[in-house]
C-alpha cells in the first residue's frame, strides 16, 4: 500500500490544470495522458491536425519539468535522423556520437505513419528497449521517456500504417476531436494576446515522476480485478467479430493503466470500475476485426465496448446482497 502526501496529490492534480488551461474540454486526454506518463508507457493520438496534439505533449513536458523534443515523420526520415549518427572529429581522430531527437524525456512523434517501416521500428525499439542501438554501441535514453506519436486518420496517400505489432506497443489510443462551440470560443479568448503555455510553469520535477511510477507499482490490486482483465482479454480472443484477439502484452498494459489511474484518483487500490473504464483506450487497436465484422460496420471500439457490456463485473462479497 502506498500513503500519498496531500502536496503530492495536489502537484498530479496541478498537472492535469496546466494541461485544461491549454487544452480546453479535454480533461480526459489530459488525465489518460498523465496515466501513461506514470505507467512508463506510450500514447497514440489519432486525430485531425490542429486540434492541440503538439500544445499537449508541450503542456506536459513543461508541467513536470522535462525535455521536449518534436520528430516530424516524413517519407524520406532516415533511422538515424531519430537515434542520431556517429561524425568523424579531425581534430580528435574520432568519430563522435551526436544523439539525436529521441534523446529526451518526452517525444511528439508527429505523423508517424507517414515515414518507412524502417525508420518506424527505429523508434519502436526506443520505446521497447528505453534504449538505441547505434554503430553497434547500446545507448540509454533518459528517464522518464515518454511518447506521443500522432498519426492523420483521413490522409492514407503516401502513409505506412503501423503493424499490428508495433501498435501493440503503444499502452493508450486516443482521440481528441474537434472542441465544442463554447470552448473554442473560450479558445479564442484565452489566444486573444498571448498563448497560455506560455504562462505554465513546472509544478512536478523529474525526480518527483520517476518517484510517481515507483509508486505506481505499489497499488494494490485484487486477484478478482486481474480475473476480470483476463476475462475481458479472453473474450476477445473468442470472438466471432475478431480475427485476432488481444495478447498477453494487453493484459499487462490494462492492469498497469488500471493502477496508474487509481493512483491518480487518490487511491491506493484498483476498483473494477476503473478496468471497465479504461478498456477501450487499451484494447480497441490491440484487435483485428475480421471482414465480415468491418463490412457490416463494426469497429474496434464497438466490439470491445459489446465484450465490456457482456462480462460479468467482480462484486465485494461484503457489499454484495
Amino acid at each position: 500500500m502506498i500513503q500519498q502526501t496531500k502536496i503530492y496529490n495536489e502537484k498530479i492534480e496541478r498537472v492535469i490544470e496546466n494541461i485544461n488551461k491549454v487544452i480546453i474540454g479535454k480533461e480526459e486526454v489530459a488525465s489518460l495522458s498523465l496515466v501513461a506518463l506514470l505507467t512508463d508507457g506510450h500514447v497514440l493520438l489519432e486525430d485531425v491536425p490542429g486540434v492541440g496534439k503538439t500544445m499537449l505533449v508541450r503542456t506536459l513536458a513543461k508541467s513536470v519539468n522535462c525535455d521536449f523534443t518534436r520528430i516530424q515523420f516524413t517519407p524520406d526520415l532516415l533511422p538515424s535522423d531519430v537515434t542520431g549518427v556517429s561524425i568523424y572529429n579531425p581534430k580528435e581522430l574520432k568519430f563522435e556520437f551526436r544523439s539525436g531527437p529521441i534523446f529526451g524525456n518526452i517525444i511528439l512523434a508527429d505523423e508517424i505513419n507517414r515515414t518507412s517501416p524502417k525508420t518506424q521500428s527505429a523508434l519502436l525499439e526506443a520505446m521497447e528497449e528505453k534504449s538505441v542501438t547505434v554503430d553497434g554501441t547500446t545507448k540509454q535514453l533518459q528517464k522518464p521517456f515518454f511518447v506521443m506519436a500522432t498519426q492523420n486518420p483521413i490522409e492514407y496517400e503516401g502513409t505506412y500504417p503501423l503493424p499490428e505489432a508495433q501498435l501493440d506497443r503503444f499502452l493508450l489510443k486516443l482521440k481528441m476531436g474537434y472542441p465544442t462551440f463554447g470552448e473554442e470560443l473560450e479558445m479564442l479568448h484565452r489566444t486573444s494576446s498571448t498563448h497560455p503555455i506560455e504562462a505554465i510553469e513546472a509544478v512536478m520535477s523529474q525526480a518527483e515522476v520517476l518517484q510517481a511510477q515507483e509508486e505506481v507499482k505499489q497499488v494494490y490490486i485484487d486477484h478478482s480485478v486481474k480475473q476480470y482483465i483476463i476475462n475481458l482479454v479472453t473474450r476477445t480472443r473468442e470472438n466471432s467479430s475478431i480475427y485476432l484477439g488481444v495478447s498477453p502484452r494487453g493484459s499487462i498494459a490494462l492492469m498497469k493503466a488500471a493502477m496508474a489511474y487509481a493512483y491518480i484518483s487518490d487511491r491506493d487500490y484498483v476498483i473494477p470500475d476503473d478496468v471497465k473504464y479504461l478498456a477501450p483506450f487499451v484494447l480497441s487497436h490491440r484487435i483485428i476485426l475480421t471482414s465480415e465484422a468491418r463490412y457490416e460496420g463494426i469497429t474496434s471500439e464497438d466490439a470491445i465496448a459489446s465484450i465490456i457490456k457482456s462480462t460479468h463485473v467482480p462484486i465485494r462479497k461484503d457489499t454484495a446482497e
